[in-house]
């Protein structure tokens, strides 16, 4: 059985939208007229991705974090409620308001329905569902402790998306104030500025140099502006483009990991993110070779990311994970001590969770300090900027009344 998604008229010519579950296309066209519906469409609701496309390209829409919590929590509560499967994933489908997601619930029970497991349904999706996800769901069908494991994994996405949006929160401030600098500046240079040095066209003395500075400035934006503008987005296009190249996205990961602050909030983030999702791993009974494997997926950084893969190496040929991990420099030391009592107690999940909270813990403080360095810095730019035009525009005048005097 599949699902569909149809586009119908009702009896009054109203469209209507919808997904149903069918063995066919002929099927649902039918239970369409069945309920006095002409159909005018009928398509597979949500079809497999394919693993195999180039450059990971899906036409398949992503959800948002947010959504993925939400969706987690319903199947955790519903599941634990002793509801079945199947009932379960419908109940959550016809919950959610967003017409792709239900499309690819709907198809998931489909192939639940069709005696695949949770799991591997959820894998022919991976741009909805992430491989953390339906490892972990599969660790927890293997267990029989689908409900707690995916509590768990509600817990996470949670987590992970309560942090993303405190840094986005944390940044909106700063960014908004930056955009709106800039867009003040320049219109003060393309607009005001050529309105007010008309006036000093007509002296005959030399104007000083930060005077001449800035007409220079004013007539370069009003005249190349656009293609500044141009050549600033093709520069971001084609920076964009280089970093896709795995060898040139490295070194750009480490510069960054060795600019002061911002390297150590790179190093704190991944951190945090390798430690939340190791831990959840560990507590689902995963493999510690697949478990690091998945853990390093979620790593943004490649230098870190290949560091964590090396120590799998290390951990495959005999090493502890303390040790392992250790050598790659690039994780805190709270975090190896953490690590290591973890594997002394067999409590490595607890331990990884305890880490992974102070982590973010510090994340939250960083940002904090960085934002609160930022805002006076900007102010005082901004003011040095506006201080300078008015300079340039009050020399000249300055000048003219010690001649007339």
């Amino acid at each position: 059985m599949e699902a569909y998604k149809f586009v119908a008229l009702d009896p009054a010519g109203k469209e209507k939208r919808g997904t149903l579950e069918g063995d066919s296309a002929k099927q649902v066209r039918q239970q369409l007229r069945d309920s006095n519906l002409i159909p005018l469409s009928v398509d597979v609701a949500a079809k497999k991705e394919s693993a195999n496309t180039p450059g990971g390209f899906t036409l398949q829409r992503r959800i948002s974090a947010m959504d993925l919590a939400l969706i987690t929590r319903q199947l955790s509560t519903l599941l634990r409620s002793g509801l079945p499967l199947e009932i379960t994933l419908k109940s959550v489908a016809k919950q959610t308001k967003k017409r792709h997601i239900e499309q690819v619930l709907l198809a998931v029970r489909a192939r639940v329905r069709e005696g695949h497991s949770l799991s591997s349904g959820l894998a022919e999706f991976p741009s909805v569902f992430p491989e953390l996800y339906h490892r972990t769901i599969s660790a927890g069908e293997e267990s029989g402790h689908l409900d707690s494991v995916l509590d768990r994994l509600a817990d996470y996405t949670e987590k992970r998306q309560q942090m993303q949006q405190k840094t986005v929160l944390a940044l909106f401030y700063p960014a908004l104030l930056t955009l709106l600098s800039i867009a003040i500046v320049v219109g003060l240079i393309t607009f005001i500025v050529p309105k007010i040095v008309k006036v000093f066209e007509t002296m005959d003395q030399e104007l000083p140099i930060i005077t001449q500075a800035l007409i220079t400035t004013s007539a370069t934006l009003r005249e190349h502006g656009l293609a500044m503008l141009g050549v600033l987005v093709l520069l971001v296009i084609v920076t964009r483009m280089l970093l896709q190249r795995p060898a040139i996205r490295m070194v750009w990961h480490r510069i960054i990991l060795h600019i002061p602050i911002i390297g150590n909030l790179v190093r704190s983030i991944n951190a945090a993110r390798f430690s939340r999702t190791l831990s959840i791993l560990a507590a689902s009974s995963t493999p510690i070779l697949d478990a690091l494997h998945i853990s390093s997926q979620v790593i943004a950084s490649d230098p870190i990311r290949a560091a964590v893969e090396q120590a799998a190496s290390r951990v495959r040929e005999g090493s502890s994970l303390q040790a392992a991990l250790e050598q790659t420099g690039y994780f805190p030391p709270l975090t190896i001590s953490l690590l290591a009592s973890g594997e002394a107690s067999g409590n490595l999940e607890g331990m990884l969770e305890h880490s992974a909270d102070i982590q973010e813990r510090e994340i939250e403080a960083l940002i904090t300090t960085i934002l609160g360095m930022f805002e006076p810095l900007l102010i005082l730019v901004m003011g040095g900027v506006v201080l300078t035009i008015v300079l340039a525009i009050l020399l000249p005048i300055f000048e003219l009344n010690q001649l007339v005097s």
